[in-house]
């Protein structure tokens, strides 16, 4: 078991972000076997691009650098918000230090076939080992994971907007413990029972990070610097996503009854939403979201509120009784 020992400091500190390196690296352990094995449908078709980019680049230098329990933070900086880019991770990864980066490497455990491999060898050994990483890391990215980020991030984002919903009503704690089922509140902290003992770790005064995630298939932790106290969760509507413990609910009477494209975006709104978030999880062009919601909206289905920098929308009562309806 993991415990966080946590002050009320603490959590006025904890915070939430993205980190798009660290999706790609989740992804990458499990397109090569590190870690549980992907069970969605795209399993099958990012392999083959797997497959060529592993011979085209130095993909294998990076694979050789992770284990199924992580890799080298230099490869998956600290995100620094919500607003965290793949750019961003990209020129924090070139940024490196090559003696700092060596120092990883030669402790992230490089054991496996591929560290062997003289060509990988070579590469991580090389004057030059950070730029061709990042460049065999910046191929992958835009091959097997960019197509795919905006649904992904939103998905992230909107699981986010449902965190901040619940900390407003039932505050921190319930908010962390609703992340995983095994995540408990007791005595002053979180205890996490599907970790091996661990035993306590206390907070160093900056709180916990929080950080959604559609790769994670279980609740992951950074307990080391020069990460601060991190916990990963798998972000809400991953498992939808990939057709995983979750059966998809068939509109045909609300769709007979506003239109597919209306019952689509009602069905969406498990959560508070912005238009943004909607278009980029449904696909769907954001002019035509802001008019279908408008429609929703005048209709009495939704009713909407700006929170921060965004306007969210919400189901009404009316809204939810169509949908349990539907249903």
């Amino acid at each position: 078991m993991l415990r966080f020992e946590v002050s009320v400091e603490d959590l006025l500190r904890s915070r939430f972000a993205l980190s798009p390196a660290m999706d790609l690296c989740l992804l990458l352990r499990a397109l090569a076997g590190l870690s549980q094995p992907l069970t969605w449908p795209w399993a099958t078709r990012l392999r083959p691009t797997f497959e060529r980019l592993r011979r085209e680049t130095e993909l294998d230098a990076v694979l050789a650098l992770q284990t199924s329990r992580g890799g080298p933070d230099f490869v998956a900086p600290v995100p620094r918000g919500l607003n965290q880019t793949w750019a961003d991770d990209l020129a924090m990864i070139r940024a490196t230090p090559l003696e700092a980066a060596r120092r990883e490497i030669a402790t992230s455990g490089t054991t496996g076939p591929s560290a062997r491999d003289p060509r990988v060898r070579a590469v991580l050994d090389s004057a030059d080992a950070v730029s061709r990483i990042a460049e065999a890391m910046d191929r992958a990215w835009h091959e097997l994971l960019a197509p795919d980020w905006p649904q992904l991030r939103a998905i992230c984002e909107r699981d986010v907007v449902h965190r901040v919903g619940v900390i407003g009503e039932h505050g921190w704690a319930t908010a962390v413990e609703s992340l995983h089922p095994s995540i408990a509140w007791r005595d002053g902290g979180f205890e996490i029972g599907s970790f091996p003992s661990v035993g306590s770790v206390r907070l160093v005064g900056d709180g916990l990070l929080l950080i959604p995630s559609a790769f994670v298939g279980n609740i992951a932790a950074h307990l080391e610097d020069p990460w601060p106290r991190t916990l990963v969760y798998p972000a809400r509507g991953t498992a939808a996503l990939w057709g995983e413990k979750a059966t998809v609910r068939q509109p045909d009477a609300l769709t007979a009854l506003v239109g597919r494209a209306r019952a689509r975006l009602l069905l969406a709104l498990d959560a508070p939403a912005s238009t943004s978030h909607l278009a980029r999880s449904l696909a769907m062009a954001p002019g035509a979201v802001g008019d279908h919601l408008a429609i929703l909206r005048d209709a009495g289905l939704l009713v909407r509120a700006r929170a921060g920098r965004s306007v969210l929308y919400r189901r009404t009562p009316l809204g939810e009784a169509l949908v349990a309806g539907s249903s």
